[in-house]
């Protein structure tokens, strides 16, 4: 019995990675699969369990990546599972656009109820994190009759062109593509490591702040014409760094002083993920625009802009989506909320609490660590060559990503030279204290490479 529950809990590898059933699905996929898809190790997942995932062949892996932080109540969860096969034998698919559905209004007033501010929110249904930003971008314009956006280098807001155009993560992600959205600005993010220039990290804050009040607004673009700023309270594909709460209270109070609209990002780091309901919770902020998704239906296709009711006052047919709000989705949202709400945010931080106080010291115990940081289950790792010049070393992060998998542990990379692990909220101690372990045992081995 204890055997089934240490493998139930803990990887369990049966042939060398990946498997041969593995490798045959690998090969057929980069004959059909577009290649612009990337992937860090070959995994082939055929099911899923909790923190668990297995492949064709039989090899089982404890999954810290969570789908890059989307299944938030593990894979499967037995009550979200119940819900969408309930929901699938009763209605897939009513279009909001046309008609009603109670359990949209339902947990639109729920998800209205978590948002920071008294003020009424409204709802908006979606598919994904980029349509949410989208949908925040096109409200942004419609409410302030300004066109001009703002957001940050490193931040990272979807791929469809208008979220790529306020994206600033990686070159590749917009090569080729050609022109994108006009009167979108960058200003540096405050990296309270590195520093908003790479230099005065213990004013990152200010400094970023400064930038956009003495730079932006005086040379680039008046204040006047800006209709929102956007920014992830943590940058996720930029290499999960929180911006410093006295950041985000200047950057709110920025907002207000000129009439401009602020739009948190919270599509990987909202639905608990950081111990709280929303990463901004921490800097006790209230965003005019908040969108989500990932985290927010255990894997099923959903994302959602809450606003406040006052700027969400578009008219009838000015924004919609045929999909968006879906029932199955919805319900299986529902079940995650439930989740989320009697246990899961409160282990989300406890166990954080847990990573750290075994981590928090990996920079003075590793040559290639130069920083350790994050929030609940939302952590990265950052690799440098020298942890005096902090030079980059995304080779050594990715040789350990590798050696991880070797291991049967999964984890994935954030921005150049940082590791991120993001693994289900329903994690025990005794999963966090394998990955830990397995990590620590990885990096020695990249120590050697410094």
């Amino acid at each position: 019995m204890q055997v089934a529950e240490k493998v139930r809990k803990l990887p369990h590898l049966v042939t060398a990675l990946p498997g041969p059933k593995a490798r045959e699905i690998v090969e057929r996929d980069h004959q059909v699969i577009s290649p612009s898809y990337t992937r860090d190790y070959p995994l082939v997942a055929k099911s899923g369990r909790g923190a668990m995932v297995e492949d064709p062949d039989g090899n089982i892996f404890l999954d810290f990546a969570a789908g890059i932080a989307v299944v938030a109540t593990g894979h499967c969860h037995p009550d979200v599972v119940a819900a969408i096969q309930k929901q699938s034998a009763r209605l897939i698919h009513m279009s909001s656009t046309d008609f009603y559905c109670e359990g949209m209004v339902e947990f639109a007033e729920r998800l209205a109820s978590v948002v920071p501010g008294k003020s009424p929110k409204r709802v908006y249904f979606g598919n994904s994190g980029t349509e949410a930003l989208e949908a925040a971008m096109k409200l942004a314009r419609y409410h302030t009759r300004r066109d001009k956006f703002i957001a940050f280098y490193g931040c990272f807001h979807g791929r469809t062109l208008g979220s790529l155009s306020l994206t600033a993560s990686k070159a590749v992600q917009r090569k080729r593509f050609g022109a994108l959205l006009g009167g979108v600005f960058h200003t540096p993010y405050p990296n309270p490591y590195r520093g908003a220039y790479g230099v005065r990290p213990e004013h990152a804050a200010a400094d970023a702040l400064a930038h956009i009040e003495g730079e932006l607004f005086r040379r680039l673009v008046d204040p006047e014409e800006v209709a929102a700023i956007f920014i992830e309270p943590i940058q996720g594909e930029g290499g999960y760094v929180a911006a410093p709460p006295e950041f985000l209270r200047g950057l709110a109070e920025l907002c207000r002083r000129h009439g401009i609209l602020l739009v948190v990002d919270e599509v990987q780091s909202g639905m608990g993920r950081t111990g709280k309901w929303w990463a901004s919770d921490h800097a006790e902020i209230e965003p005019d625009i908040l969108c989500t998704a990932k985290g927010i239906a255990s894997g099923m296709p959903l994302g959602a802009v809450i606003a406040k009711s006052e700027v969400m006052d578009w008219t009838a047919g000015a924004h919609a989506s045929t999909f968006g709000g879906n029932p199955v989705s919805i319900a299986a949202a529902s079940a995650t909320f439930d989740l989320l709400e009697s246990g899961l945010i409160q282990n989300a931080a406890r166990l954080g609490e847990f990573i750290f106080s075994r981590i928090g010291d990996w920079p003075q115990r590793h040559r290639c660590v130069g920083n350790v940081r994050g929030k609940g289950l939302m952590i990265g790792i950052e690799f440098v060559r020298d942890q005096r010049t902090k030079e980059k070393a995304p080779e050594l992060r990715n040789q350990v990503i590798q050696a991880a998998f070797k291991r049967g542990l999964l984890v994935l990379g954030a921005g150049e030279n940082t590791l991120r692990l993001c693994p289900p909220l329903i994690i025990d101690e005794e999963q966090a204290e394998f990955a830990l372990r397995t990590l620590d045992e990885c990096i020695w081995e990249a120590d050697r490479s410094v």
